[in-house]
């Protein structure tokens, strides 16, 4: 169960409906009243300690194995979760700037109505001693300890001293302003720190569904226009739990957090979400065209790092490739042995895309990088005896390189050792390959083909029709 998630437990009892009543012990007094929006009792803030490190500098302390400081750091930072809608529990985000944070940190807090005390966008100061640093699911946490089968891990501060290592700064509460960024853009730097999403949605499969499943922790599914998705990750004990999510698309703010190798958004409360445009579904954004087709495939005799297929766009409009492939069928086989999905690039007009699986190796040859990069055995990596379709979003042949079934070998469309030229005179891609649109180059020279065997990169001209 992820600390940061509300689980429903409470981790001290109250007895006989006393409430002790103290300075930064006050948290006790939530739990004798029912109404969480009540006015926040007033604390003294602190205004004689200063950092002498930053969250950055703490988090590079960790070295794979719990670690207790002993040292009088102190370190500061501003609020930017909150428990106000039950969604959080237990732990506290906080991030080392109001504006571009460059890093933030989860601390385990067994604090009830935390947000009382610690206001989104407010500076706290952290004596860091005594305290421990440990790794969670890929998040590095600031808390107490706990053993679990003999494994000591970081554990929420128990409440009693909540207010011995974290003070509310002096300083007025700032406005928080997320960072926006893409979900192609995340790294662990971004853990623990406010984020926002632009053009998002709900995945079509999770509409009309509520936030959460009572009681438990649900991951629900956000996704964006390029089909990348985001995991949601939301409380079965917050308010908002039984609420539909929103249907449209837009923004979305929250806290990142990550689950082993997974990144997920926690929202403070639906307000976060403002989803109020069209869905992408909605749009039309998958397009086909006859101006695409093959240009170029290339099995170098002296180098085959060097392989590569080359598109081009006839058109003088650009297209987007999204649900666009590339399939081989290697040798003689009728089934395809490997696709290459074209998804999230765009080709320009009068322009080419060069397609190649080993990129490194592509900029060292040919001294410029390829437009895509993909994996050996894929349909750019070719040995001149494979046949190849370029396939538009709706299932369709648009260009093909080869026959179906027919190896390659000693056909007119074998290019091993050479390479395969699409005349300069087509403008248009044909689903049915016709050798009289090919120059082809290769070592035997059968079937009406070129037996001359070329070298990269003096044989070769991708990027260029």
């Amino acid at each position: 169960m992820e600390p940061g998630i509300n689980n429903g437990t409470m981790n001290f009892r109250i007895k006989k409906k006393k409430c002790v009543v103290a300075l930064l012990g006050i948290y006790l007094v939530m739990s004798c009243v029912k109404d969480k929006n009540f006015e926040a009792p007033k604390t003294n803030c602190s205004s004689d300690l200063s950092a002498n490190m930053t969250i950055g500098e703490l988090k590079g302390l960790y070295v794979d194995e719990l670690l207790q400081i002993q040292e009088d750091w102190i370190i500061e930072g501003y609020v930017i979760s909150s428990d106000l809608a039950g969604n959080f529990f237990g732990t506290l985000h906080i991030q080392d700037n109001l504006t571009n944070p460059t890093q933030g940190l989860q601390m385990e807090i067994d604090l009830r109505d935390s947000h009382l005390f610690y206001e989104m966008g407010s500076k706290i100061l952290v004596k860091t001693k005594g305290l421990y640093l440990g790794m969670s699911k890929g998040a590095i946490k600031l808390g107490s300890v706990f053993s679990a089968f003999g494994n000591l891990s970081v554990g929420r501060l128990p409440a009693a001293v909540v207010g011995e290592h974290l003070f509310s700064s002096c300083d007025s509460t700032g406005s928080l302003q997320p960072k926006n960024v893409g979900i192609n853009q995340l790294d662990d730097s971004m853990i623990s720190t406010l984020v926002q999403f632009s053009n998002m949605e709900i995945s079509v499969d999770e509409l009309r569904q509520t936030f959460a499943v009572k009681e438990e922790e649900t991951i629900r599914t956000l996704t964006n226009c390029e089909d990348l998705e985001l995991e949601l990750l939301n409380s079965g004990y917050s308010d908002f739990q039984a609420s539909l999510m929103p249907e449209g698309n837009g923004t979305i703010t929250g806290v990142l957090i990550k689950d082993n190798k997974d990144y997920q958004l926690v929202i403070r409360d639906p307000s976060d979400i403002v989803f109020t445009a069209i869905r992408c579904e909605d749009l039309v954004d998958e397009f086909t065209s006859s101006k695409i087709f093959i240009s170029e495939l290339a099995d170098p005799d002296n180098n085959a790092g060097a392989r590569f297929v080359e598109l081009y766009n006839s058109d003088s409009q650009w297209l987007s490739l999204k649900g666009w492939t590339l399939r081989r069928y290697t040798n003689d086989n009728t089934e395809v042995s490997s696709i290459i999905d074209l998804s999230g690039f765009v080709i320009e007009g009068n322009s080419t895309f060069v397609i190649s699986p080993n990129a490194s190796e592509f900029e060292l040859v040919y001294g410029f990088p390829p437009s895509q990069s993909v994996s050996t055995n894929s349909p750019a990596d070719s040995n001149g005896d494979d046949n190849l379709e370029l396939v538009d979003p709706f299932g369709t042949v648009i260009d093909s390189f080869g026959v179906v079934g027919e190896d390659g070998s000693g056909t007119n469309h074998e290019f091993e050792d050479g390479r395969a030229l699409r005349s300069i005179n087509v403008t248009e891609a044909n689903p049915k390959y016709a050798f009289n649109e090919w120059i082809i180059y290769n070592d035997s020279g059968q079937g009406g083909t070129l037996n001359q065997p070329q070298n990269a990169p003096e044989d070769f001209n991708p990027g260029i029709r």
